[in-house]
């Protein structure tokens, strides 16, 4: 079983690193210089891969918030409303940012993007 391990100088979490001259996996500090020789040589990777609405987490009571910005230059594709919530974010594979709109009609709720 594997575990985290912190930096016992300014507390910062320890990533593998190799050592190729000696030979040996080190946990080292990205934040200062310390390093450590690691006691296993497990190291164990987990990627999650995310869709685009799962990764934008839009909140239920999102329409309510008062500091976010709303367009009234849009109408939504699905029920027509004429005012939604915009922000950006970027697309796993595509350059740049993308314009996403959320319908302000409390019973629509449409995500889509521009």
């Amino acid at each position: 079983m594997s575990t985290m391990k912190f930096c016992c100088e300014c507390n910062n979490l320890l990533y593998p690193k190799e050592d190729k001259e000696r030979k040996v996996l080190l946990l080292a500090c990205r934040h200062c210089d310390y390093q450590e020789i690691a006691d296993n040589n497990c190291v164990y990777r987990n990627v999650v891969h995310h869709a685009v609405e799962e990764r934008t987490q839009i909140l239920h009571d999102l329409t309510a918030d008062p500091a976010l910005p709303r367009t009234k230059s849009v109408r939504c594709t699905l029920c027509g409303h004429g005012e939604a919530f915009f922000f950006q974010s970027t697309i796993r594979g595509e350059d740049g940012m993308t314009l996403f709109f959320l319908c302000c009609n409390n019973e629509c709720r449409n995500r889509w993007r521009n």
